[in-house]
């Protein structure tokens, strides 16, 4: 599976990265007649879409968003929700109860509704959406690092570090955050899938980067073609499947990795 997931994942970054080399002129650039099929025009070979776009160019493009604003919003929600997590778990007492009611407060909000409402009051930009991802986000990755280290600062090499003198800080990031990385690592995959799917819920909906090309916006474009026209919301829509599809198989396979006592268990 994670072999699987890896092509799949290699693949869309290649799109990504092909892009400006592949499709010189910008996406949203009218490259032949409107509402062509997919082999039916010369210059598009997966059509065209009510305003003429190739639907190829916006495709690959909008590949640069979505692993973009998945990549970057869980990468900012991972270290925010680490350093919650760590601390709450480490310390514990009051802290602990003051994180986790923080947390808990983010929590009781509809993850999507809460990014809607952080997007519609800062304006729609790629910047503003990976920030509304990361605060719906962190709190997640928060609590399962909290119990990873409620879990590991009871262990006998902790509490040797204390002994020793170490420094609180330093035995937070430099002995016990280490040892609960494999179960965040894992997480964050799910989250990067989870993210690309908001985003383009959110430009289905008209609250996405009016200035780019994703592919939730090519979906919303296609939903007043969806009877005459299905292929302008189908081919992206089999992109985010396999977008996400990829992830999560990337995310599976790395449990099984992390985690031989699990592979085992498989095996047999």
């Amino acid at each position: 599976m994670l072999l699987v997931g890896l092509i799949l994942l290699a693949t869309v970054f290649f799109m990504a990265a092909s892009a400006p080399f592949l499709f010189p002129q910008p996406p949203d650039t009218m490259m032949g007649p409107p509402l062509q099929w997919p082999g039916q025009y010369p210059g598009a070979p997966l059509g065209t879409d009510g305003l003429g776009r190739n639907i190829l160019a916006g495709l690959f493009y909008g590949a640069q968003v979505s692993l973009l604003v998945g990549f970057a919003s869980v990468t900012v929600a991972m270290v925010f929700g680490i350093l919650v997590g760590a601390y709450a778990g480490y310390y514990g007492g009051w802290i602990d109860n003051l994180l986790m009611r923080i947390t808990e407060l983010f929590q009781t909000i509809p993850q999507f509704m809460l990014a809607i409402v952080v997007v519609a009051v800062l304006g729609p930009s790629i910047q503003v959406i990976i920030f509304s991802l990361a605060v719906v986000s962190w709190p997640a990755i928060a609590r399962l690092v909290r119990g990873e280290f409620m879990v590991l600062r009871e262990k006998a090499y902790v509490q040797g570090c204390i002994v020793a003198g170490m420094s609180d800080r330093r035995i937070i990031f430099t002995q016990i955050l280490p040892n609960a990385m494999s179960g965040v690592t894992v997480m964050s995959t799910i989250m990067i899938a989870t993210a690309i799917l908001m985003e383009s819920a959110l430009s289905f909906l008209g609250f996405g980067d009016p200035n780019v090309t994703t592919w939730g916006t090519m979906i919303g474009m296609g939903k007043n073609n969806l009877r005459d026209a299905w292929y302008i919301m189908t081919i992206p829509g089999i992109a985010l499947l396999l977008t996400a599809l990829a992830l999560n198989l990337v995310g599976d396979g790395l449990n099984d990795y992390l985690n031989p006592r699990l592979r085992s268990q498989r095996g047999h």
